[in-house]
């Protein structure tokens, strides 16, 4: 039998603000649910849309900058691996649910901080940690190219159809 892929691709907007919790151990997780939608003709030839809710998981650092800088409505990519648990009620039942465990999160559309991935938005905050430690005006040559953590201009993705 040949290999299996477990990796999913979204572009969507969050229904809710980003909720960061910490495991006992101390472990940053953020959990949002992500709207995708979709177009399509019925039988009968009328255009129908339809909204698919997504979980979505973020572990770690990740998680609390997401946290930080996502908000409901926002446009972003999430890439990451489907993942089902399994737990029992208050009434002893076994539950399920699937969700997305993200291991990118892209943040897309203009107007709001974005076009930046997490790595991105990681890599210039410190590196502007770094300057202001130093004291010095200069930018880091490591930062070059990254351009701005928070851009005002529009993503060419505003012109996407989803």
């Amino acid at each position: 039998m040949a290999g299996t892929y477990n990796k999913v691709f979204l572009v969507g907007r969050l229904g809710v603000d980003p909720e960061l919790k910490y495991t006992q151990s101390g472990t940053p997780v953020t959990n949002f649910s992500l709207a995708t939608d979709e177009g399509f003709n019925d039988r009968e030839g009328n255009r129908q849309e339809r909204t698919e809710w997504h979980r979505i998981v973020v572990w770690d650092r990740q998680a609390e900058t997401v946290c930080q800088y996502m908000s409901k409505g926002r446009l972003v990519l999430v890439e990451g691996s489907l993942q089902t648990r399994k737990w029992q009620d208050k009434q002893g039942q076994d539950r399920y649910t699937t969700e997305i465990r993200a291991q990118r999160v892209v943040f897309l559309g203009g107007g709001q901080p974005g076009n930046q991935s997490y790595e991105q938005v990681e890599s210039g905050a410190k590196d502007q940690a770094a300057n202001r430690d130093r004291g010095s005006k200069e930018q880091d040559s490591n930062s070059e190219g990254v351009g701005p953590l928070f851009p005002s201009e529009a993503s060419a993705m505003d012109d996407a159809p989803f």
